[in-house]
Parts: C-alpha cells; structure tokens; sequence
C-alpha cells in the first residue's frame, strides 16, 4: 500500500498469514489505511514498524499500539519534533492530498508501543514467519523484516532506490553501513523498501544493497 503522489513516496506492506496478519509501517496517515487494510483481510492485524520517523507512524492513530524495537519506543510516546515542523514536511511541495484529509486536524502518533521488539524476534502469522533484524543507522532501533522462507526483505529506511539518509539527526552512517553488508549476506530474492520504487531487485550476493552504502 502505498502513498506515491508525495514527495516521500512511502510504502506501508501487508502480511497475512492464515491466523493474523502483520502491517509493517503505516505511511504518512494521510489516507484511510484501516479501510484499505480491512478491504484486503479479516484477520485479526498487528502493526510492527521499521522505525518511529513521522513518515512511517502516520497511520498508527488507526490501529491497535505498533510494536517497535525498544530503542524507538520513546519516539512514540513523545515524539520529539513539533507537530508545526512535522507539517511543513508533510506539505511540502504542496502534494495532491486525499479528499477528506485535512492537514489542520492532522496529529502525531502518542500513543506508546503495544510491545517492544528484539533482534530475532519472530511473528508467527499461520504458516508464514516474519522474522525481526535490527538493523540500526538510519535510526537507533531500525527494524528490517525477513520472510526467509519468500527470500524477501522489507527494508524500511536501510535500502531503496534514490539517495539514503545517511544525515538526520537520528543517522550514524557507519553504524547504517555496516547493518547494509549484513543484510547484503542474506539471500534475498526480493526487496520491499520503504520509499520510491515499489521493487527494487537485489543483485546476486546482495550487490545493490552494498553499492547503496558507499
């Protein structure tokens, strides 16, 4: 599911198993994500997020407490940037909004984490396994998810087509780098990123995900 008319170009994935289905990440919350979800399935959803930046915990006022690694848990009982600057990047450029969403309501996510989450933690969804990497850099607590079974990778903010935020306030890019060349040993066969190109195709032995950390 995704938000491709703003600048951010983010992608929120579902899951479903045969018993839960898992939502990882929710975008912007400027579109009716619960309603999309529920069109797709009738099970029961946790949400688990890459990471607590505004631009992935946007939707969460929808849904249940997301599970997060603990090292984000903070950010998303008080988030530290002021709804005011969250705005100005929300409208940046001026992006074609939904009808029915109104920038003026619009509230940060406060709410708290409904679990915190380690590397190797495991969501068993009914015959599929969603396995938790902690893959800091981008952010302390970054979280990519692995279906090794489907050889993909949900990547969030560690890979995707276009330039890395190698420098908020929140990025250690050595730290970024060497979670990159860890996830690059995987055998991926398909990589589901958090923004701009929907499907970015790994190269042998995880050679894209190397070039982007140089």
């Amino acid at each position: 599911m995704s938000e491709p008319r703003h600048w951010e170009e983010t992608h929120a994935y579902l899951l479903a198993g045969t018993k839960r289905a898992l939502l990882i990440d929710t975008g912007l919350g400027v579109c009716d994500l619960f309603s999309a979800v529920r069109s797709l399935t009738s099970l029961p959803v946790t949400v688990a997020l890459t990471h607590a930046h505004w631009d992935h915990i946007g939707g969460c006022n929808e849904f249940p407490a997301p599970w997060v690694h603990r090292l984000e848990g903070p950010w998303l009982e008080r988030f530290p940037l002021s709804r005011e600057a969250v705005l100005q990047n929300l409208t940046h450029g001026a992006p074609p909004f939904p009808p029915g969403f109104d920038p003026n309501t619009y509230q940060i996510y406060q709410n708290g984490a409904g679990g915190l989450l380690e590397n190797g933690d495991c969501f068993q969804l009914g015959g599929r396994q969603v396995f938790c990497l902690h893959t800091p850099g981008h952010s302390p607590g970054h979280l990519c998810f692995w279906e090794p079974e489907r050889g993909t990778l949900y990547s969030g903010d560690l890979a995707y087509e276009g330039k890395l935020d190698c420098s908020s306030p929140t990025t250690d890019p050595y730290t970024f780098a060497a979670s990159v060349h860890r996830m690059a040993a995987l055998p991926v066969t398909a990589l589901r990123p958090g923004h701009h190109r929907l499907e970015v195709e790994p190269c042998p032995s995880g050679r894209s995900m190397r070039h982007s950390s140089t």
